[in-house]
């Protein structure tokens, strides 16, 4: 992993392009189990918006697409006090939700823009997570490729690169 040089959220961990390039290993599973058949292995996936709604919508979107096997959790709004929240990003919604998407192969946290970029790398640098990820690459378009390649059983950089990889592909 190389590592941001954004202070203060230096100790942010990003896969390098040569980690996402290496062949994936397989995670270790519980008792040799499959992964696919939602056992410790699978990579979750965090939706970091300033809408509670629009990570929820996308969530919607998302889950069936993994096949019910891909933790995903969202972390969208403020703390405002309201159940969806205002607008804005959230350091205890971003946290919670790592460890809510946490089945055992890594935690991929895709985030809309903005504050949300800053905010969730702020949360990974307090946390000092290997298994935590931060990618760049579009919210749609993004999460659906990381969780059809979380499905599979890929591993945490494979799953970020397919997230990033979705910037490169045509609409039409």
């Amino acid at each position: 992993m190389t590592e941001s040089s954004n202070a203060p959220t230096d100790r942010v961990r990003f896969a390098s392009a040569a980690e996402e390039a290496a062949p994936a290993r397989t995670p270790a599973r519980n008792g040799g189990s499959d992964a696919r058949r939602g056992q410790a292995g699978i990579v979750g996936l965090v939706l970091v918006s300033h809408s509670a709604r629009l990570a929820g919508g996308l969530r919607e979107l998302l889950e069936p697409l993994g096949g019910g096997l891909v933790p995903i959790a969202t972390a969208g709004g403020s703390e405002d006090g309201t159940p969806d929240g205002g607008l804005g990003t959230s350091y205890e919604r971003i946290e919670a939700a790592v460890t809510a998407a946490n089945a055992g192969a890594g935690v991929l946290l895709l985030p809309d823009l903005g504050s949300s970029v800053l905010t969730a790398r702020l949360v990974l640098a307090d946390l000092g997570r290997d298994d935590a990820v931060l990618v760049d690459a579009p919210f749609v378009e993004g999460g659906v490729a990381a969780v059809v390649a979380a499905s599979t059983g890929a591993s945490l950089a494979d799953v970020a690169a397919a997230a990033r990889e979705a910037r490169t592909v045509p609409k039409f």
